[in-house]
């Protein structure tokens, strides 16, 4: 489990306090040997194609769904088409916008435990690295941030369908920085991440054990890649500003996928247009390697009539400035990057949590949100999820 190392193996956990299960004992917040305990056997999973990736998801998820208490199970799991699942993520805390399912903090260790196999199927490694690595500096707030919202560390699942390797189902995983939405259809080997929320807060912290950690590590450099590619002149139509931009599409949020702004695919090489297709990547590709070349080539298709459009800092270098902005729009992908220009109060000495140390981004596909089972609506709270500033919440945005 490459997250292990990077997050919970030095003892950080998932919840916070402990809370009260169904039947009156305390659940404890999840730590490695709840996940190792429902396989000592097994490993992250290493499923090659959308097939074996749906496959082993919906075991996992009926797995999760044999461990809760018939009312629980009425709770974690609604129909395909209810438009809660539109509502019920967002890049503000679980306090300001309620969540769809079950808070994972109020389980049993066992039930934890399942509950993260199910996002261990669905990720490939490296995607499961990332998530959990975005779970774990919520997390290092929540104990080192006296500012920090104190619903860090909360986290829901749910689930829209009922789980199966032959029909259309939605995964809904997140709390805070962290808003998953995966669409599984067994009966077109097809799953779409759209839309999805990653975020984080700081950027790079220490784990327990002394690590450094920086899960947007590969964002960050494949972003800087792209734009060092670009000559004079087209930088010059990609750079809007040196002011960074909130998200325009925040998540929860309602959008009409502003493009025709920036660089056009049509003006890059086909070298540049891989290295963006790299960053693209970041969001797509948290699957199988099937799922993700299949999502790219639908991209890649359509990239002469995507626009891409950046601000802020023009070198990486964590120590200078506010951070980027960057936007991919195009008719088959929307991404934004956006640097907070706050902390939001949730401040840590020696630690970056504004500005280049404060990511919220959001992935979706313009043809293809929610596998068009639905249409997306404002989320409540704050004004909706964008809310004031384009979604810096207070105490830990």
């Amino acid at each position: 489990m490459a997250f292990v190392s990077a997050m919970l193996a030095g003892g950080l956990l998932l919840g916070g306090c402990a809370a009260e299960t169904t039947d009156g004992s305390a659940a404890s917040p999840v730590s490695v040997a709840d996940v190792e305990s429902v396989d000592s056997t097994a490993t992250t999973d290493d499923s090659t194609t959308t097939a074996e990736t749906i496959t082993s998801t919906t075991d996992a998820a009926e797995a999760f769904l044999q461990t809760l208490s018939d009312e629980q199970r009425e709770q974690v799991t609604y129909a395909f088409d209810d438009e809660t699942k539109t509502t019920s993520w967002s890049n503000f805390p679980v306090t300001f916008v309620d969540r769809a399912g079950l808070n994972i903090s109020e389980l049993t260790d066992e039930q934890q435990a399942a509950a993260l196999k199910v996002l261990e199927a669905l990720l490939s490694d490296e995607g499961y690295e990332t998530v959990t690595g975005i779970m774990g500096g919520d997390e290092f707030l929540h104990e080192n941030s006296s500012g920090a919202e104190e619903s860090l560390g909360q986290y829901y699942i749910a689930f829209f369908g009922d789980p199966s390797d032959s029909g259309e189902w939605q995964f809904q995983f997140g709390g805070h920085h962290l808003g998953i939405n995966a669409t599984l259809d067994g009966s077109a080997d097809s799953i779409t991440f759209a839309p999805t929320h990653l975020g984080l807060q700081p950027a790079v912290y220490t784990d327990s054990d002394g690590n450094e950690v920086q899960p947007f590590a590969t964002t960050y450099e494949s972003a800087f890649a792209f734009y060092d590619s670009l000559t004079e002149d087209q930088q010059a139509q990609l750079y809007q500003s040196e002011s960074v931009s909130n998200l325009v599409c925040a998540p929860g949020r309602t959008c009409d996928y502003p493009t025709g702004t920036g660089i056009a695919g049509s003006d890059l090489t086909e070298e540049q247009k891989q290295l963006l297709l790299d960053v693209i990547a970041n969001w797509v590709g948290l699957a199988d390697e099937e799922t993700t070349s299949e999502q790219l080539a639908a991209i890649e298709a359509t990239l002469d009539e995507t626009y891409v459009n950046w601000s802020g800092a023009t070198e990486y270098d964590m120590t200078q400035g506010e951070g980027i902005y960057f936007q991919i729009s195009g008719p088959n992908v929307y991404i934004e990057f956006a640097n907070q220009r706050g902390s939001a109060g949730a401040d840590v000495a020696g630690y970056t949590t504004s500005g280049w140390g404060h990511i919220h981004t959001i992935y979706r596909d313009p043809t293809n949100d929610y596998a068009n089972s639905v249409t997306q609506q404002a989320a409540s709270g704050m004004g909706g999820a964008g809310g004031p500033g384009g979604g810096a919440a207070p105490n830990g945005g």
